[in-house]
């Protein structure tokens, strides 16, 4: 199948990664475990997506306890951003966070899939679109620079409809690039994602499945992952 997908499509082949996705496919992972298991493979993913879609650039010089001096160095493009999408991408923050070298901005996008027609429904954003003018009333609103960098993550794809339109919004935002991170997908769903904006857009997935049922879960997949993870039901 990987040979079928687009070039900016990447299913990882990490052995410990494919472990953990079976363990997380198993209806006895609790809350706890899932959590842990979502985290894990994130990080996983995250250390293989960023490898490729961030380069180790000078940035200046420093002293080792010896009194010694070393070139300094920090990750270009360094205007990046963090975006989850609601609610089952928070899972997945902290794994990423944590491989950066410096704390980036987290920006949500709350997005649900209506259960007949299976389009997403946006509920709330909080990128920094542009901020009021202090000037004056009548002055054009300011735009606020955007990521030059978004890494978008949810753990999962089915449809491939949200991630398309969190890519659109991240796009409209000004985001030079999007890095997708996502534990698994569906091959429709990750294709549509994908195509949603072919030069501006990476993939990385921990795993693909062939396709999703009527409602729009993915078969075998691993459920409603929002509902394991927070042990709360969902729209």
């Amino acid at each position: 199948m990987a040979s079928s997908l687009a070039p900016n499509i990447h299913i990882s082949s990490h052995p410990c990664l494919q472990a953990k996705i079976s363990q997380l496919r198993s209806h006895s992972a609790n809350t706890r475990e899932t959590r842990g298991l979502v985290s894990e493979i994130s990080a996983i993913l995250g250390v293989e997506a960023l490898a490729s879609g961030l380069k180790a650039t000078r940035s200046g010089t420093d002293k080792t306890p010896l009194g010694i001096e070393y070139e300094t160095k920090d990750t270009n493009p360094n205007n990046i951003a963090i975006v989850p999408i609601l609610r089952s991408g928070l899972g997945m923050v902290d794994a990423i966070n944590s491989l950066l070298p410096s704390p980036v901005p987290i920006y949500h996008l709350g997005l649900f899939r209506e259960r007949t027609t299976l389009q997403p429904v946006e509920y709330y954003n909080n990128l920094p679109y542009s901020r009021a003018s202090t000037t004056s009333s009548t002055e054009e609103p300011i735009n606020t620079a955007a990521a030059e960098l978004a890494i978008l993550v949810d753990p999962v794809i089915a449809t491939g409809a949200t991630a398309e339109a969190a890519i659109h919004l991240l796009r409209e935002w000004g985001a030079k690039r999007v890095l997708v991170i996502s534990v698994l997908g569906t091959e429709p769903g990750v294709r549509r994602a994908a195509e949603s904006w072919g030069e501006g857009v990476e993939l990385w997935v921990g795993a693909v499945d062939a396709s999703y049922d009527g409602k729009g879960m993915i078969v075998p997949g691993l459920g409603d992952i929002g509902d394991r993870l927070f042990k709360a039901i969902g729209k």
